[in-house]
């Protein structure tokens, strides 16, 4: 929050107290509803209910719907029916129906009934579609026309829909079944001639999605067409609805969120950072995770226990023990990283999969060659051995070129078994790592060693 804005938090909160309404109303009314939903934020739920009643309009229904949908639930829920309702005859069909997804059946059903009949039934269709999917960020509020109508009498349509669409800078066109057959943009419209038929100056390959397509296929679409908004049809390509580029962003924030969590292991129910929750809920999250891990790693153990007469016998080999194990697990972390990104993003189609693995292996043998040159003579002028100086280096360069190409590997043969290739990483990765690098270091220490000592 800026300066500006706790300032005008302070004199909101100075207000409320004073029960000075109209005031604060003035003081409210000129910020933009996304600097307003971060005033909210900051208020106790009775100040929130008077600051969204003096409010009540576009600008704290937009407002709201930047909220989580946890903290819009419990403003809605809280306020006098009529304001509700003015509230929701704001919002956007695809917003209310987020919200009603959040709700209690019968909360959600209480206010269903204060909506128009044509609102409400819109939000219920939009409710049926699974949240992750096309249908289920898509909002119905879009302009189509037919497409025997002239350009001027799509301007008309344009003036008469544009207040309550979602985005109005295109246009569809349907036809008398409502199936999707063209698309115009606002600026082809404006500079068509008035008596220009639709069907002359229309757009035939339109880019769409289908309603069951999901969020993410929606994203990538929206990013390489580089569109404002992108239509939804069904299987008989009727048009169903849009989906517009601010959903797309919040779509692709949401995807990078929960990639990012599943890298380091963290599971869907603490994804939301609660400061004043207990802990409990976050314990009971991780603990099976790292306990499963730590068993793993008592492989690990195992391998350096069976080595211990020999390290024993050369107390050097135990100062490269974590050197070899983080070496490993950083170059595979980097590998996967490439990868979980690759299949993320849809830029890795599955022909690519064994370029990508080659790509990686390649890279792991230069790295693996340089840095295990540079190891390695580091460990024989510390400890005057060329064969610790052997050892080592030969250990780096294997250990990398097989890092790098596990670390590629893992991902690819996690989603071919239709699971999601980020809770492939990190922890998991780090310790299958921690093992073989274990197992190659030992194997080539005894190799070396058996042989001249």
């Amino acid at each position: 929050m800026n300066q500006e804005l706790i300032g005008i938090l302070d004199q909101t909160i100075v207000m409320l107290q004073q029960h000075r309404e109209d005031e604060l109303r003035t003081l409210l009314e000129e910020l933009h509803p996304a600097d307003l939903a971060e005033l909210l934020q900051e208020l106790e739920e009775e100040q929130q209910a008077v600051v969204v009643q003096l409010m009540a309009g576009p600008t704290a229904a937009e407002a709201i719907a930047e909220l989580e949908l946890e903290d819009q639930a419990a403003i809605v829920t809280a306020l006098p029916p009529e304001t509700a309702k003015t509230i929701l005859d704001e919002m956007s069909a695809d917003d209310a129906a987020d919200l009603f997804a959040e709700l209690e059946p019968e909360e959600a059903g209480s206010l269903l009934k204060l909506m128009t009949q044509e609102d409400a039934t819109d939000v219920r269709e939009l409710m049926n579609f699974p949240e992750d999917t096309a249908g289920g960020i898509m909002t119905t509020e879009f302009v189509a026309i037919g497409a025997h109508r002239t350009a001027a009498e799509a301007i008309d349509e344009l003036r008469r829909a544009a207040p309550s669409a979602e985005t109005a800078y295109y246009v569809y066109v349907v036809d008398e079944q409502e199936r999707l057959v063209g698309v115009l943009s606002l600026r082809e419209l404006i500079v068509a001639k008035p008596d220009a038929e639709i069907r002359t100056i229309m757009r035939t390959n339109v880019v769409s999605v289908h309603v069951t397509d999901d969020q993410e296929e929606v994203a990538r679409t929206v990013q390489k067409y580089n569109l404002l908004a992108v239509p939804v049809v069904d299987d008989q390509e009727v048009l169903r609805g849009i989906v517009t580029v601010d959903d797309v962003i919040d779509v692709m924030e949401e995807e990078a969120t929960e990639d990012i969590f599943r890298v380091g292991g963290v599971t869907d129910a603490e994804q939301q950072l609660d400061l004043e929750g207990p802990i409990w809920p976050a314990v009971r999250a991780r603990l099976p995770w790292l306990l499963g891990l730590l068993f793993l790693s008592l492989v690990s153990g195992k391998v350096i226990e069976g080595f211990t007469p020999l390290m024993d016998r050369v107390t050097a080999l135990a100062v490269f023990i974590t050197t070899m194990a983080g070496g490993a697990g950083n170059a595979a972390t980097q590998a996967l990283t490439v990868v979980v990104r690759g299949l993320a993003t849809g830029e890795m189609e599955r022909e690519q999969v064994g370029r990508v693995i080659w790509r990686e292996a390649r890279i792991g043998v230069v790295i693996g060659l340089i840095c295990g040159l540079v190891m390695g003579v580091t460990a024989m002028l510390w400890n005057h051995s060329p064969w610790i100086g052997l050892i080592v280096g030969l250990s780096i360069m294997i250990n990398l070129m097989l890092a790098k190409t596990a670390g590629s590997l893992v991902p690819v043969i996690i989603q071919r078994l239709g699971l999601d290739p980020a809770v492939a990483s990190g922890p998991f990765i780090a310790t299958i790592t921690d093992t073989t690098s274990m197992l190659v270091y030992f194997s080539i220490a005894a190799l070396i060693l058996g042989a001249v000592l």
